[in-house]
């Protein structure tokens, strides 16, 4: 089994905080990071490790070793020039890869271009979808229907292509249920058991959260 991801989040305001809670729920280790002490002592519970630093210090951030997670989430709330500042240092830093948080189109398009892998619009991404898409590039869409249940959209991985429903078994191993698959903007609704998925399928699942995290975790390392 491969070792699970390392995710830094740069950033404890809403959006942040959320993601770090996402990810830590899951079970990942996540280092929360903001100049603000108690912004910090706010999350120190929740998070793996949560430390006070300056952002837009390289030899603070490399001092808490950064570019040794495999994720870093830049997420930093009004400051734009901290948040394109903090990406230039990370990117320098050689961190595999940085999602960074945009106030707007043209802040995105300069995240971008400076070496942003991901860039999220905290109004259009939820910081739970970003933690789920983050474990899992498999994973396309997510929507909490309460605390407990929500229907996930995943792409078909290699695991399951050329294989049938009955052969995926999702509904015995996690406790899920396919409600749909999509393909090129078809929807088979209440798909037949001996249905095959194919490459470029999209399976609608619903469950359990507990049960699609183990799902998604699944099919992640496939």
């Amino acid at each position: 089994m491969a070792a699970k991801k390392q995710f830094a989040i740069i950033g404890m305001g809403r959006f942040g905080t959320s993601i770090a809670n996402s990810l830590s729920k899951m079970g990942f280790e996540v280092l929360a990071i903001d100049s603000s002490e108690q912004k910090i002592q706010d999350v120190a519970n929740m998070v793996t490790h949560a430390v006070s630093a300056e952002c837009t210090d390289e030899e603070a951030l490399k001092a808490l070793g950064v570019r040794n997670f495999d994720v870093v989430v830049v997420a930093i709330g009004q400051d734009i020039q901290a948040s394109i500042l903090t990406t230039l240092i990370l990117k320098d830093l050689g961190v595999p890869t940085i999602v960074a948080k945009a106030q707007n189109e043209l802040h995105g398009k300069v995240l971008s271009k400076i070496g942003a892998d991901k860039v999220v619009f905290p109004e259009r991404d939820m910081g739970m979808r970003v933690a789920h898409n983050l474990i899992s590039p498999n994973i396309l869409d997510y929507i909490e229907l309460s605390d407990d249940h929500s229907i996930v959209e995943i792409r078909a991985t290699p695991l399951m292509i050329g294989k049938n429903l009955k052969e995926l078994d999702i509904r015995a191993r996690y406790g899920c249920n396919v409600m749909a698959i999509k393909n090129n903007g078809k929807t088979n609704i209440s798909p037949y058991a001996e249905d095959r998925i194919k490459e470029g399928d999209v399976l609608v699942i619903i469950g359990q959260n507990e049960h699609l995290n183990t799902m998604e975790l699944a099919f992640s390392e496939s």
